[in-house]
């Protein structure tokens, strides 16, 4: 089993101005309002600034998607990397993990993997008469799942409970997870022999899935001159830490969202239902995420209130993923993202959105 878990303890070692478009309760000078558990947006920004050039130093020449692997980690969500093979999907995902000074654990998903193997179990202790629950690698504040498709839908079925609710049932007895959590999961979507598809539930418990796509040929050409003799991820060295993370979330459930741009994002969802080249459409649960990773999105811009610009950057990533295509859309070549993005164009802005 040890081949194919990894537990890691933890190691030692654009800005925006004006006023609210909407009346809000945020003080719209770039601060949320004090709060015990929250930090300043100028501090948040630093910190979130400070994550994304440590992972660039191994992820090169993609900031887009180091910024949507932000936005879900503030926003209290789960991410899915999904492309092609050896373009750095489990690279984003250590270097991320690596970045933040927090229990870590990795898990290589494979067919024979068992839910056991990753929730953990509970094993007789002959002294006491008792059974002692053993933690699996999932009791940590991030879970890397590497080919999580390569794992068996019961093993998949694991991490349900995980990701939605943040606790382990094991033997009638529940096990609160360590804050934050978040599950970093990585497939291959074109090698199809051995694997299992993730079912609908599991794909809509992710916040966010990101493509990261090969590289242009000025960043691939640095990432040679960098790379090709050494792994960057041996010297990397985290920049934050767990308690900091844990501070920079609760600066982000702070972030404003008028009535409004809230009835935006949820005529936005609910478009994705009554789309002809859609045979199942985006949750409710699909709607809550979009408005955290909007509230995200809108404080790493320096802003403690949302505009429909945040929920248009997100849009794609968060939604996407969870659409379901009718045969005549596959066949026509339409993908979720172009469908996700046609009803961006079609349904209505909300009037006076912008300062």
């Amino acid at each position: 089993m040890t081949s194919r878990i990894q537990s890691a303890a933890p190691g030692s070692g654009e800005q925006a101005s004006g006023r609210p478009p909407y009346p809000a309760e945020p003080s719209g000078n770039g601060r949320v309002h004090a709060h015990p558990g929250r930090v300043p947006l100028d501090e948040l920004h630093d910190t979130a600034r400070r994550i994304a050039a440590n992972v660039e130093r191994v992820l090169v020449g993609k900031p887009d998607v180091i910024r949507i692997a932000l936005v879900t980690l503030l926003a209290e969500g789960h991410l899915l990397v999904e492309d092609v093979p050896g373009v750095g999907k489990t690279s984003l995902a250590k270097a991320l993990a690596r970045s933040i000074d927090c229990t870590v654990s990795r898990i290589q998903f494979t067919p024979d993997l068992l839910p056991s193997d990753v929730t953990g179990v509970s094993i007789y202790n002959r002294q006491s008469g008792e059974f002692d629950f053993r933690p699996g690698p999932v009791f940590a504040n991030i879970v890397v799942g590497d080919e999580i498709n390569r794992a068996s839908p019961k093993t998949q079925s694991a991490l349900l409970e995980c990701m939605e609710e943040h606790q382990v049932t094991v033997d009638t007895s529940t096990y609160r997870l360590e804050q934050p959590f978040m599950v970093i999961a990585t497939q291959n979507p074109i090698e199809m022999e051995g694997t299992y598809a993730l079912p609908e539930a599991q794909r809509d418990r992710f916040t966010a899935r990101v493509s990261i796509g090969y590289p242009d040929q000025q960043a691939e050409l640095a990432m040679v001159d960098e790379h090709a003799g050494h792994n960057p991820l041996e010297d990397l060295q985290p920049v934050s830490d767990g308690v900091t993370v844990h501070r920079l979330i609760e600066t982000v459930r702070g972030v404003h969202i008028a009535p409004e741009v809230r009835r935006y994002a949820v005529d936005v969802v609910a478009a994705t239902r009554g789309v002809p080249e859609i045979r199942l459409g985006a949750s409710p649960r699909a709607t809550l995420h979009l408005v955290r990773a909007a509230r995200a999105q809108a404080a790493l811009s320096g802003r403690d209130y949302v505009v429909p610009d945040d929920l248009h950057t997100v849009a794609v990533p968060v939604l996407a993923h969870r659409l379901v295509l009718t045969t005549e859309a596959h066949a026509a070549r339409r993908s979720a993202t172009d469908v996700v993005r046609a009803v961006l164009h079609r349904v209505p802005v909300p009037q006076g959105t912008r300062p």
